[in-house]
């Protein structure tokens, strides 16, 4: 498969083009700085340099064309507002329209479990985050594209198990970003599995298994 990512430099975006190379697909992002570029394309990953807050559909369109699919894996972290509206919120909307454009159907959406943290009890900042998600989600799943957003539970940096739970509702919990990745890949790889929401978290049901099992 040829697939772009957007978030790309991210930690789990970064996961996620690792994963895919070994499966033996091409991988594109948008990354921005030069530097980033550079380090990426020592794995593989063909980035170009530019900015994703404030694109407008027209200005992603060209990057996204020849693409299989595009997987939308940037974010804020629950950052200031104005970035959490402008690339959590703003830029998924213009991403979606320039895969419309570019016509590239599969969009895969990598958003946020709704209470991931939450009991750690998040600021102002972090609810705004949480509802831009959410309205996110929404805008997504009435699209017109072949589309999954997957919700992760809380992200954490240890070694994956290969192994998740997965499917329309998963509890608060934790799991590795290894883990989200192989699972953003294996989805990419399952046509059978679209237009749904799905939340993975840790669990002992191997990757591929998982996905299987959401086939409807």
């Amino acid at each position: 498969m040829n697939v772009f990512v957007l978030g790309v430099s991210g930690r789990t975006g970064r996961l996620l083009a690792r994963t895919l190379l070994d499966r033996g697909d091409r991988v594109a992002g948008l990354v921005r700085r030069e530097e980033q570029r550079a380090q990426l394309a020592t794995l593989g990953v063909d980035a170009t340099v530019g900015q994703l807050a404030g694109a407008s559909a027209e200005t992603l369109a060209p990057l996204l064309r020849g693409a299989d699919a595009v997987v939308f894996a940037a974010g804020s972290n629950a950052g200031a507002r104005e970035v959490t509206a402008a690339v959590d919120g703003q830029a998924v909307v213009e991403t979606l329209a320039a895969a419309r454009l570019a016509d590239v159907d599969r969009f895969l959406l990598l958003s946020v479990l709704p209470e991931a943290g939450r009991a750690q009890g998040p600021e102002e900042d972090e609810e705004f985050y949480f509802a831009v998600k959410k309205l996110v989600d929404v805008t997504v799943t009435l699209s017109d594209l072949d589309w999954v957003v997957l919700r992760p539970s809380l992200l954490v940096d240890r070694p994956g198990t290969g192994q998740v739970a997965l499917g329309p509702a998963q509890p608060d919990d934790e799991i590795p970003r290894a883990d989200v990745a192989a699972t953003l890949a294996e989805l990419l790889h399952e046509p059978r599995v679209r237009r749904q929401l799905l939340e993975v978290t840790q669990g002992s049901t191997p990757v591929a298994q998982a996905v299987r099992a959401t086939i409807r």
